[in-house]
């Protein structure tokens, strides 16, 4: 889900590697996976297994967050304009944030079934869950060697997901061979609140990072003091202050920020303290820039030393 795995851009090219030409194999990845998801919740009824229902869940996330993931991808590449002076790089994250809600809703509803359960077994179709568990493992083989193939951060992110999806499946398959052998309905729910509970650490882990970028955290691959640091190192930088940091989507990184120079510097040693400025901080990883240059007298003036 909001997998915002990231990538550093060294330079200031807006583009982002390779998501444009790589729809092709997240659509395909995504239809194989919604088609899939409804049979499997037939499937979970059919054969009275919460754990296949848990697994439909887990596809119907990927499917969302798929298809979402694709659909705001689109978006996000448009430039600014009036209504959005910094792009809609940010709508990203509220595809992230959508699908986290639909599984934190669908999660609490299969917690509920399989608490039942637990209190009432009910057995299981387990010849049912064997079929359904050897149709899940092959799909989803299918879609990662589909998005193998791909190069774009977003393909291996999916294909991760998938894989994730076998084990699951392998689990399944495992418990529906016991209960062939063995009737321990208790199995069923126990493997089904195993894989919600793994869903919903999912969910948690991504909506903090969203929230964490909306509410405008310094983003987490850069070291504020450590840039500082750097920056005082500038021969007629003597002070740095009201240095604000964010990220648009945890990869294109903003700053402002205030240069306080040397009483006597001229225009051009100026220009030229920006410009080295502003290539330290493009190595920091950080693109869109503010720098705001002030003489330690106005500082003072401003702080009233």
């Amino acid at each position: 889900m909001g997998n915002h795995h990231h990538h550093p851009h060294g330079h200031h090219d807006h583009t982002h590697d390779g998501h444009q030409h790589h729809t092709g194999n997240i659509t395909v990845a995504f239809w194989l996976n919604f088609i899939f998801c409804l049979i499997e919740f037939a499937g979970g009824f059919f054969t009275n297994s919460t754990a296949i229902l848990s697994n439909a869940l887990h596809d119907l996330g990927d499917s969302f967050s798929l298809g979402l993931a694709w659909y705001f991808q689109k978006i996000s590449l448009r430039k600014r304009d009036k209504t959005f002076s910094y792009g809609y790089k940010r709508f990203s994250l509220l595809g992230a944030l959508i699908n986290s809600m639909i599984l934190l809703v669908g999660s609490v509803f299969i917690i509920r079934e399989a608490i039942l359960r637990l209190l009432h077994p009910e057995a299981s179709n387990a010849k049912g869950m064997v079929l359904f568990a050897l149709l899940g493992i092959a799909i989803n083989v299918v879609a990662v060697w589909r998005l193998r193939k791909g190069s774009s951060i977003n393909e291996r992110v999916i294909s991760l997901h998938f894989i994730e999806d076998v084990l699951g499946w392998v689990a399944v398959l495992m418990a529906a061979v016991v209960l062939l052998f063995v009737d321990v309905p208790i199995l069923d729910p126990i493997l089904s609140a195993a894989i919600t509970f793994y869903i919903l650490y999912n969910v948690f882990r991504n909506l903090k990072q969203s929230l964490t970028i909306l509410l405008q955290a310094v983003p987490f691959d850069i070291n504020e003091e450590e840039l500082k640091k750097q920056l005082l190192n500038i021969p007629s930088i003597v002070d740095v202050h009201d240095v604000h940091l964010w990220t648009m989507d945890g990869e294109y990184n903003i700053l402002s920020i205030h240069l306080v120079l040397g009483n006597n510097v001229s225009l051009e040693e100026t220009e030229d303290v920006k410009v080295k400025a502003r290539a330290l901080l493009h190595k920091l990883n950080v693109h869109h820039i503010t720098i705001e240059t002030e003489s330690v007298a106005q500082s003072c003036a401003l702080k009233h030393c």
